[in-house]
């Protein structure tokens, strides 16, 4: 509950201050610039600490009538108040040494003057000032409360500054930019609330007093001036103002950095020292940080600070609409208790709702009495008989703040009925967690009594359409259904088809397979693994095919599926034909370079990319490839491609399992021959690679799950995780 009472606070507090912080946050910006504006390295003519103060007066009394004040700005320049022998009133830039002039001071430009004033208090005077005071109080609440997102995204503190993972844009560099703005703005803030509280008299009076009652008279010969003037050095003078009169009570009054004295004038005596209240020095500190005084880098960042809060404010409520609006709740014919099947979520950024979603409209077109609710809402259920859970994974392996409450809920709430299950977990496998809270939610369930699996748990990476569409599969063929995918667009993907042109097609072999290759009329980067989204004449849903990159070409193997609708149309394809196609990134299914080793499992024309993958591999790496089909004729429309491979040292060796052969052999009989390899592989870094049919997949992650169990310490699902086995299955 701690984690969404952050993640509230954090998006109220924005959504009622947001006008005004992007109207103070725009003005800051501006006003970072003046800073810079000031800088003048002419007016810098020596290092201050090497000076004393008895020489910049006695220079200054030499060179001019009267001097009324010396100060030192924030950009370290030497300013005098100074009267000339021609009686003219000047306040100028100074060099230390000499007194000369080195430039007039000017007054704040009437520009930044009129920016000033509207930052400061929207010219409403008090009520703009008390305004301004209590948005910056909220936005130091939103610093606070994005501290604690952002730590609990990353997985705590100690991972602040690992990798932001995350794929859409507003939220990557939302937490990218946060991690290095979240101080700056904090002290923003801070000084913010501290200048406005000063400004309506809320602070401890910090009024300087000296106690004349204790001053003595001192009268000595006027040029004994040293000293406090000479052992004080110019780099700790604030500013001094000269004696008025020649009357011996009127004294210089010396303000330094960190107290303010009162000198004699004749005698150069202190004759009183008073050091700065720490009220006093916040408010200095608090003036130097909020506008970045004296300081070239600091104003940079107090800009960059300053646009970043209106990024996001912009982000932060984009995520917000955008996961409101995705979680928009159906409304469902049924209630709770009328319902047969019961789909609870648990999302973040409600991505995962998109799935559940056509999920449950297909249930209802297909007749079934369905409910649909966030996992924090899971209760007893009157009629319902089976579960389904779609999660994502938060965090560090953490629930997503709609599904935090599941866990005490399983263990406390008891189902009025026996029910069976299934758990769809989604994820991304750059994160070392992938789908953890997937697998928590599986396991759960899997120790309650009252709950019987009926799939195993389905794991989805990257929103994969391909992935839900193999989990349909699956269920469709466990409870005897024919749901369809349905999904509707994700209008996310703003996807361009092009042509592509047909330079080679092989015969139809035995098995009604053929090999495609063609050529994009675009040129663009793509890899073997990724997917070629082909649109046949006639219909309007892509149908995607795993592919190789061959010689910067795509190659693709296909089956023909008599009542198919695309895979006819590319089997009858001839050479110069165009198709309909665009490519789908497929980061989650590339060739792992780095591994020392490399198993390919494959079965039918699951074996395209790792056509593609073959020739691009380092001869370097162990690399072998297991794959199985139906006659040894099967395998003649690859044997070329395998064969040159082999020769030329990319492929090490491949075995085929051939299940209509008098052997009657499948991919994972092969599998299960190489034990001691494949235990040796999984534990020094290689990894395995798998593509073709879901029911080949099952079957050999079963016989390395058996294997695993048996021979090690290590389970299969910390090394699908840790993405040492890879799968892309259908």
């Amino acid at each position: 509950m701690t984690g969404l009472i952050w993640r509230n606070s954090h998006y109220l507090l924005a959504l009622v201050s947001g006008l005004f912080l992007v109207f103070a946050s725009v003005t800051g910006a501006i006003l970072a610039f003046e800073p810079m504006s000031q800088i003048n390295t002419d007016y810098k003519s020596v290092d201050l600490a090497q000076v004393s103060l008895s020489t910049t007066i006695t220079a200054l009394q030499e060179k001019y009538d009267e001097v009324l004040e010396l100060e030192v700005t924030p950009d370290d320049y030497l300013v005098a108040d100074v009267f000339t022998f021609e009686g003219e009133s000047r306040q100028i830039f100074i060099d230390p040494l000499t007194g000369n002039e080195l430039g007039l001071v000017k007054p704040q430009s009437p520009f930044f003057s009129f920016i000033t004033n509207l930052h400061r208090s929207l010219f409403l005077k008090g009520l703009g000032r008390a305004f301004v005071g209590i948005v910056s109080f909220l936005l130091f609440l939103i610093a606070v409360s994005g501290v604690f997102l952002s730590a609990q995204r990353q997985g705590g503190f100690k991972k602040w500054f690992s990798p932001v993972k995350e794929k859409e844009f507003n939220q990557r560099y939302h937490v990218r930019l946060s991690r290095w703005m979240i101080i700056p703005i904090a002290l923003i803030a801070i000084t913010g609330v501290y200048l406005s509280t000063e400004k309506f008299d809320l602070l401890p009076d910090a009024k300087i007093k000296h106690n004349y009652d204790e001053i003595a008279t001192h009268r000595t010969a006027p040029d004994s001036l040293e000293n406090i003037f000479e052992t004080t050095s110019l780099a700790e003078l604030r500013k001094l103002s000269f004696p008025f009169s020649a009357d011996e009570e009127d004294y210089f009054e010396l303000a330094l950095k960190d107290r303010e004295l009162l000198v004699h004038q004749y005698s150069g005596a202190v004759i009183s020292e008073v050091s700065y209240p720490f009220v006093i020095l916040a408010s200095r500190w608090s003036l130097k940080w909020h506008t970045g005084q004296g300081s070239l880098l600091w104003s940079v960042i107090l800009l960059l600070a300053s646009l970043s809060i209106v990024f996001f404010l912009y982000s932060g409520l984009s995520i917000a609409f955008k996961r409101k609006k995705k979680s928009k709740q159906i409304v469902s014919n049924f209630t709770a208790d009328e319902a047969e099947i019961i789909i609870l979520v648990g999302s973040e950024t409600r991505n995962t709702y998109r799935f559940a979603h056509a999920f449950f409209r297909e249930l209802e077109s297909a007749g079934k009495r369905v409910f649909i609710a966030d996992l924090n809402e899971y209760t007893t259920y009157g009629q319902a008989k089976t579960l389904v859970v779609f999660t994502a994974t938060y965090g560090d392996g953490e629930a997503p703040s709609n599904a935090r409450l599941f866990e005490r809920l399983i263990h406390e709430v008891s189902p009025l009925n026996p029910m069976i299950f299934a758990v769809i977990g989604f994820g991304s496998k750059d994160y070392p967690k992938f789908c953890q809270f997937g697998i928590k939610a599986d396991a759960l369930l899997h120790g309650h009594h009252d709950f019987s699996p009926i799939l195993p748990l389905h794991k989805i990476n990257e929103q994969s359409e391909t992935e839900y569409a193999a989990w349909i599969k699956a269920w469709n063929k466990s409870q005897n259904m024919n749901l369809r995918t349905s999904l509707k667009p994700n209008k996310k993907a703003d996807v361009k088809f092009q042509n592509f042109e047909v330079i080679n097609r092989t015969p139809l072999n035995s098995d009604d397979n053929v090999l495609i290759q063609v050529c994009p009329q675009q040129k663009g980067k793509f890899e073997s693994g990724d997917l070629l989204q082909v649109l046949a004449p006639d219909t309007t849903k892509t149908r995607a095919y795993s592919i190789a990159k061959v010689d910067g070409d795509v190659l693709l193997s296909v089956k023909k599926h008599v009542f198919g609708k695309c895979s006819p149309y590319l089997c009858n394809l001839k050479k110069g034909d165009l198709l309909k196609a665009y490519v789908e990134k497929n980061s989650s299914f590339r060739y792992p370079k780095d591994a020392p080793a490399v198993w390919l499992i494959a079965n039918g024309t699951g074996i395209a990319p790792f056509l593609g993958m073959i020739q691009n591999t380092d001869s370097s790496q162990q690399l072998r490839l297991f794959w199985g089909g139906r006659t040894a004729a099967s395998f003649n429309l690859y044997s070329e491609i395998l064969e040159k491979a082999q020769a030329e040292h990319n492929l090490h060796s491949f075995d085929m399992a051939f299940s209509r052969d008098v052997t009657g052999n499948y991919v994972q009989d092969l599998i299960r021959k190489e034990a001691e390899q494949l235990i040796d592989l999984l534990e020094n870094r290689g990894v395995i690679m798998i593509c073709g049919s879901l029911k080949m997949q099952d079957g050999v992650l079963e016989v390395i799950a058996e294997f695993l169990r048996e021979n090690s310490n290590s389970t299969l699902e910390a090394y699908l995780s840790n993405g040492q086995i890879l799968t892309d299955c259908y």
